[in-house]
């Protein structure tokens, strides 16, 4: 039977070390040759991310610690990885220099820069023999936002490399055309962000390997193309959006572009790294797609979209391949954690070749998402996830109603999903509800959705989260007097947005975010050059809309918090630096509000390390245990200060 215990004190087998277990997992993954290689995140390696490929019975390190690929362009990263003349050529997160790896011995390409990390590479690609194209991003003065970007060649033999492209603020990195005659890529500039507007790039290449006069076959100012592969020698797929959705396109060297089958779906994603694939072709006229994060086979004879391995029901932008009879990539579902698998699209059957988290307890304490659509209070959708608590072991005292916290993702161009979290698992199977709002802004619902959050960061997505809080409290499912909101990144900012401006929740975890706008943004702000001008769109022109920006930061309404608040922030952040909320706690002092403030040094944006991982998750439980009302006895007390 189960026993009776109060909701938030029920005992669970999942712990914060499980999830830090859990935080690592596959990315950038491709074939090479028969094989399958790819990137994998170790939390308990410090975050280091190594390079492995798939071997009968298993997994082995193509190279070893300490070689941790990953680069900081764009400060989340590109592919850093490629395969090509029988050669590993990667980028090593120490330096951000390019190597090579021949036999196991590793050589630097790319020169040691004057400043240390002050010239980074991402978006390796295979180029003309003997070379590696890349984009190549460079510290230009002292402030963030002093940055050039080039796409660059990279020679093997360690001869230097050339500039191919310069004269665009941001690009992708070019790729060959199988004929060798063409390259294509993307480019965009400030103030735009790749989801506003990308143009596709085509340009013959000579005999010589300069690049001939590039023209403009996709793309514009309120068209984003998110991804393209060459299909033959005159024509390209790519993923664009001319009709407000991220469709597959046949884009010709002629200039004609051609949807293959028109849908409100969406095909693509933020391209938030460089190097993402959410399509691969298959040939014969059919495509493997992500729709919306799932699976699905596109067929252009007919334009159907028929989903795959349904119970998989997000799958990666991370790596995405053909395989002979079916496709490999990284896929997660409600039950399981990430992982990497193959799908037979004969019958649809799948295998995974990684293995879940050895301690993943069994399916009766993991969370099973309810996918809602909230309306908000001027009629449009919201789409959330709503995860109840669920523990077999206990039942909640009659007549209780259990505490919930709402979550809410980064970017905030990016997406919630139902995908097995342990972080989400670790709060309801002690008894925490968890909702994840696709407030308005989020993707994976079209340009117009997208849309309302076009300067109206701060409203729109403050109002989209109380709006589901409020639903849940209103049909009795979540306890109104111990909501909490939850959030990282662009989801901190609407946390504290939310805990300062709002009275419907009575605490908030605030996690590396944004809290003063003006002076993250711009050419002399705190944040780095990619997102320097992202509030352009999210808020508006500024110094024009200065006093907007000044009344939708929470530091302006530190004075007005509802409740308690936990700040935790890794020091070496170079998105959300810690100035932020340096700056905001100092304000707390002696003023009668429980807060606390966790640094982690060696962390930047995200936590990778499980030190840290584990310190962060059994802080933020101990601190709703002593606001909400709830013992948590085993995990550290959190201190809190007034």
């Amino acid at each position: 039977m189960p026993q009776i215990s109060a909701y938030g004190t029920w005992t669970s087998p999942v712990s914060a070390a499980d999830v830090a277990a859990a935080g690592g997992g596959a990315q950038w993954l491709t074939t090479v040759g028969d094989e399958l290689w790819w990137a994998e995140a170790r939390p308990a390696e410090g975050g280091r991310v190594a390079l492995v490929r798939e071997v009968p019975g298993g997994v082995e390190d193509v190279l070893p610690a300490p070689w941790n690929v990953r680069n900081r362009v764009h400060e989340y990263g590109g592919r850093p990885w490629v395969a090509t003349g029988g050669a590993v050529v990667f980028t090593h997160w120490a330096d951000q220099r390019v190597h090579t790896s021949v036999d196991g011995v590793v050589t630097p390409l790319t020169p040691e820069p004057a400043e240390p990390q002050g010239v980074r590479y991402g978006d390796l690609r295979p180029g003309r023999e003997g070379e590696v194209w890349a984009v190549r991003e460079r510290s230009t003065g002292p402030r963030r936002t002093d940055v050039a970007r080039e796409l660059v060649a990279i020679s093997l033999d360690g001869s230097g490399e050339r500039v191919l492209v310069e004269g665009h603020r941001f690009f992708t990195a070019p790729q060959l055309s199988p004929d060798g005659a063409h390259a294509a890529w993307l480019a965009w500039d400030h103030p735009a962000m790749p989801w506003d507007g990308t143009e596709l790039f085509v340009a013959p290449v000579g005999e010589d390997g300069v690049f001939g006069t590039a023209k403009v076959l996709a793309g514009g100012r309120d068209v984003a193309v998110c991804q393209l592969e060459w299909e033959t020698a005159d024509s390209l797929l790519a993923l664009l959006d001319p009709d407000g959705w991220w469709n597959l396109h046949r884009v010709s060297l002629d200039g004609s572009v051609t949807n293959l089958a028109p849908v409100q779906q969406e095909f693509g994603g933020a391209m938030w790294k460089l190097g993402a694939s959410w399509f691969t072709p298959l040939g014969g006229g059919r495509h493997a797609v992500l729709a919306s994060g799932q699976l699905s086979v596109l067929d252009e004879h007919d334009g159907s979209v028929t989903p795959v391995a349904a119970e998989l029901s997000e799958w990666s932008a991370s790596g995405l391949a053909a395989v002979p009879g079916g496709v490999v990539g990284i896929a997660a579902g409600a039950d399981r954690e990430s992982a990497v698998v193959r799908v037979d699209l004969g019958t649809g059957s799948w295998t995974a070749l990684t293995p879940q988290p050895a301690d993943l307890p069994a399916k009766e304490y993991l969370p099973v998402p309810r996918e809602r659509v909230f309306t908000a209070a001027d009629g449009a959708r919201i789409p959330a996830f709503v995860f109840p608590p669920a523990n077999p072991d206990f039942v909640a005292p009659e007549g209780e109603l259990p505490p919930y916290l709402v979550h809410v993702h980064g970017g905030p161009t990016g997406r919630s999903d139902a995908a097995l979290d342990l972080t989400v698992a670790y709060f309801t199977s002690r008894g925490i509800g968890v909702v994840a709002v696709n407030y308005g802004g989020s993707t994976g619902y079209g340009r117009a959705f997208r849309e309302r959050l076009r300067e109206q960061w701060g409203v729109v997505d403050v109002q989209d989260c109380v709006a589901v809080a409020e639903a849940l409290v209103a049909e009795g499912s979540a306890d109104a007097a111990r909501l909490a909101i939850r959030g990282g990144s662009a989801g901190g900012f609407t946390s504290a947005a939310s805990i300062t401006m709002t009275r419907t929740y009575a605490a908030a975890t605030i996690k590396f975010p944004i809290l003063d706008l003006a002076t993250w943004t711009g050419a002399g702000g705190e944040t780095h050059d990619f997102e320097s001008q992202y509030l352009e769109g999210l808020v508006g022109p500024y110094p024009e809309t200065e006093e907007r920006y000044r009344e939708r930061s929470p530091i302006t309404h530190a004075e007005s918090l509802a409740g308690p608040v936990l700040f935790l922030q890794g020091l070496e952040d170079q998105i959300c630096p810690p100035e932020q909320a340096d700056r905001f706690v100092a304000g707390l002092a002696g003023r009668g509000v429980d807060h606390a403030y966790l640094r982690f040094p060696g962390e930047q944006h995200g936590f990778r390390r499980a030190e840290t991982i584990v310190t962060a998750l059994e802080a933020e439980l101990s601190f709703y245990g002593q606001v909400l009302g709830f013992a948590t006895p085993d995990v550290p007390k959190l201190e809190l200060s007034r």
